[in-house]
């Protein structure tokens, strides 16, 4: 049976502060659109989802799902009714795109307790530590029987664990009947989504709940509650990452995207930040106060401490990259080691490589960016400086200091400085000048 999730993204967020659409706001480095969308691919055929007027930035964020516009915010069940020419035939679930934690497993539950063919219409429940003022779900011989939000609550409603999430499954004909009757008679003059479980009762359906985890239907509308999904989420990642053989000496500080990849027996140090986009392979260390985006450290390799990886790089199998070394978008071959204060930037280094304190690969021009490529088995002296576009071969020695502007053939040395010179005497006198011109 097909099944259409229905995402509303019209909401304003104005407690989030920002000019920045809130269900565009990242947990784990990914919008939590599409951390919603990204659970949603795995059980429902179609997705639509709801955006408001002047949203385009999130129906580009939706892509390629489709996305319909709420063109008057006048409640919940009335942005879903936007995309009622989407629904199809088979199930409908409504969700929120500012619950962006729940899991595949918990909807494919909903959809299937929906499609067990006893309840008309599912909703999904948590129970919260603080239940504080979600609405109640009040349960008898094991359905719904209503749902009673905090304001309208009596003190034994209000003792009632039992939360509702918002989320909703009915079949796609129910969910079009019952948006169509939900009527905007309230203090705020809106059209609710929870009605449904009103109307479905009392046509003598029964409602069915399906709990889950708090951590999973925790809605996020302000800084503060981005702040608790992003520990939640980090917490998640972290437990994967120890379940398959990855070591963590002080886990809560090492922060990870929701696509990092690490092999098993990579060690990390405290305070490594991964961003997006990041491989690391078996027995690779990333050693403390490290930042690591877009990049593969390829078996073996060593990663700081306090070392930067820029998107485009790929460290080959026991590269070294040291203290305050900084890559982007290069390739450091097998063996090949940066190890101290370095920066480069748009260049290939090959395997077993030595490039030596200070080195740095001058890869801007002002107009312009240009590669520098460095062969097999060189040696780049300390403060040595590569002016690409420029190549280094296999087996050549650049002597520390050099300003290198033009290639160096294979197994050459080549000097870019000026002639040391020494004036004996001359610091002395230099002293005695100074103190009579203060004198």
């Amino acid at each position: 049976m097909s099944a259409t999730a229905i995402l509303l993204a019209a909401g304003l967020g104005t407690r989030m502060k920002s000019a920045l659409p809130k269900v565009l706001h990242q947990v784990a480095g990914r919008p939590m659109l599409r951390h919603l969308i990204t659970s949603c691919e795995t059980v429902f055929d179609r997705i639509v989802v709801v955006v408001g007027p002047g949203m385009e930035a999130v129906s580009a964020g939706a892509a390629p799902h489709a996305s319909v516009v709420q063109h008057e915010r006048l409640g919940t069940a009335h942005a879903a009714r936007q995309a009622e020419a989407l629904f199809g035939e088979g199930e409908v679930a409504v969700l929120y795109a500012d619950n962006p934690l729940i899991r595949p497993d918990t909807l494919k539950r909903l959809v299937a307790r929906r499609q067990a063919g006893d309840a008309g219409l599912v909703l999904l429940a948590m129970r919260p530590k603080d239940p504080a003022k979600y609405g109640r779900v009040v349960v008898k011989d094991g359905f719904v029987e209503r749902i009673v939000e905090w304001a309208d609550a009596s003190a034994e409603e209000r003792a009632i664990g039992l939360c509702n999430a918002g989320v909703l499954c009915a079949p796609a004909a129910k969910m079009r009947q019952w948006l169509a009757e939900v009527r905007n008679d309230n203090s705020k003059g809106e059209f609710y989504l929870t009605d449904l479980v009103a109307l479905a009762r009392a046509e003598g359906l029964q409602v069915a709940a399906v709990e889950a985890d708090e951590d999973e239907l925790r809605g996020i509308n302000s800084r503060a509650e981005l702040a608790d999904a992003e520990r939640t989420v980090q917490g998640w990642l972290r437990s994967a990452a120890f379940d398959n053989g990855v070591t963590m000496t002080a886990p809560d500080t090492v922060f990870l995207s929701w696509d990092t990849k690490i092999a098993n027996d990579v060690s990390i140090g405290p305070n490594v930040v991964f961003g997006p986009g990041v491989t690391v392979e078996s027995g690779a260390e990333i050693r403390a106060f490290s930042h690591l985006e877009g990049c593969v450290v390829g078996a073996g390799a060593i990663v700081g401490p306090f070392a930067r990886l820029r998107p485009g790089t790929v460290l080959g199998q026991g590269a070294h990259v040291g203290n305050f070394v900084e890559l982007k978008a290069v390739t450091l071959g097998d063996g090949a080691k940066a190890n101290h204060l370095t920066y480069l930037g748009d260049a290939t280094v090959g395997a077993r490589t030595n490039v030596g304190a200070g080195t740095i690969t001058c890869n801007y021009d002002g107009v312009a960016k240009y590669r520098t490529t460095i062969g097999a088995d060189a040696f780049i002296g300390s403060n040595a400086i590569l002016v690409a576009p420029v190549t280094v071969g296999d087996g050549a020695m650049i002597t520390a200091g050099s300003v290198i502007t033009a290639d160096v053939p294979a197994d050459a040395m080549a000097f870019g400085r000026a002639r040391q010179e020494i004036k004996d005497g001359r610091a002395a006198a230099f002293k005695a000048s100074r103190k009579r011109t203060k004198a």
